[in-house]
């Protein structure tokens, strides 16, 4: 069979890789198509572009960025066109892919979505045009799965890919020793995965550093981005920059500062106690309140449906408030009783991993269906 697979970030590409795995143990000769990253590109199959080519954010940088999006999109109706796929599996990445999928639909070519829009945060009503854009959604979060269920959609919750990740992960057991790092305890900094998070966050998150000097520091890095997004550490002694390492880094944290999304949930999965911070550009974030319908954006408050974790958001996010929440962390008994128990539940709610491989194997046989087999 033939896979065209488009996923347009750093998680999705990790993500769209396990099930490019899953789908390999049901059909051996799977054919794989794909926009895509390093992940996924280990697997095999032909990229068509790379990951770090697409990574937008923001409203502001959408916008200038609307005939280049829009030459990506013409390029990659046509290229789906040409190839033939038997089916197009879209993985996260909504505002391009959404619009991907109508057009498969207009052209019967198959849809499914594994890591679905997460429309339920906010314009909800957005739900109901999925059945022209959808055939099959794959959902990664407990909650999602009665959600999309009331606008009438094919939903299957699988489980969480992180999980598999994670239990994929071998620590690195001389983490500490290659780093330089004495047995002080550690402070994680995960800063994001875009260039722009990174821009207007990074130099807020290490503004706690010198208030700690009992703890180590680490900043989590990834590859795709230009050094100069990390200038503001030249300026800090002894806190090593350390590139797609984050899961040694949460394997030997104490605590942890996560810029909001995917990272707090793994965070979490490694029961770390953390602040969640996130800061935009005005217009986005003023766009966004007016529609977000939640009290909180962070991933495994959605799941166990309270908030454990915190949230630091835009003028709540700033040096003197992280630094006042990193010491609730450590001190406050409820801040501590209350991780414990959030924990606890996240794990139970989450589910077992083989998300990957439930994933694949449900869209192997849909494929198989479609095509008229048994």
């Amino acid at each position: 069979m033939k896979y065209y697979i488009i996923a347009g970030e750093l998680s999705g590409d990790l993500h769209a890789s396990n099930l490019m795995k899953g789908i390999l143990s049901q059909d051996e000769d799977a054919d794989f198509r794909f926009w895509g990253g390093d992940n996924m590109q280990a697997v095999g199959g032909d990229m068509v572009h790379h990951i770090s080519e697409m990574a937008y954010m923001g409203i502001g940088e959408i916008i200038s960025k609307l005939g280049e999006i829009k030459g990506y999109l013409k390029e990659c109706k046509a290229d789906i066109l040409d190839k033939k796929p038997d089916a197009v599996i879209l993985v996260d990445f909504s505002g391009f892919n959404l619009r991907i999928g109508k057009f498969c639909k207009e052209h019967g070519i198959p849809v499914h979505y594994y890591i679905v829009p997460k429309v339920w945060a906010w314009w909800q009503s957005r739900a109901k045009k999925f059945k022209d854009k959808i055939d099959y959604l794959y959902c990664i979060l407990p909650f999602e799965k009665e959600f999309y269920e009331r606008y009438g959609l094919n939903v299957e919750y699988v489980g969480n890919p992180l999980l598999d990740a994670i239990e994929q992960f071998t620590p690195n057991t001389k983490f500490l020793t290659e780093n330089n790092l004495d047995d002080k305890p550690l402070i994680a900094i995960l800063p994001g995965s875009r260039k722009q998070e990174v821009t207007a966050m990074f130099k807020r998150m290490l503004d706690v550093i010198p208030e700690f000097p009992e703890y180590n520091f680490v900043v989590g890095g990834v590859k795709n981005l230009p050094e100069e997004v990390y200038a503001p550490l030249k300026k800090l002694d002894n806190v090593p920059l350390l590139y797609n390492q984050t899961y040694d880094i949460l394997n030997n944290a104490k605590y942890a500062v996560v810029t909001s999304g995917t990272a707090t949930l793994e965070t979490a999965l490694f029961r770390v106690p953390q602040l969640a911070v996130y800061a935009t550009s005005w217009i986005t974030y003023a766009v966004g309140k007016a529609m977000v319908t939640l009290d909180t954006l962070t991933l495994g408050n959605l799941i166990v449906r309270w908030n454990f974790i915190p949230d630091m958001v835009q003028t709540d996010f700033t040096p003197k408030k992280l630094v006042a929440g990193l010491k609730d962390l450590m001190t406050n008994p409820k801040t501590i009783a209350d991780f414990n128990r959030g924990h606890n539940e996240l794990a139970e709610k989450i589910g077992e991993s083989g998300a990957s491989q439930r994933a694949g194997r449900l869209i192997v046989a849909q494929v198989i269906k479609d095509k008229g087999g048994a």
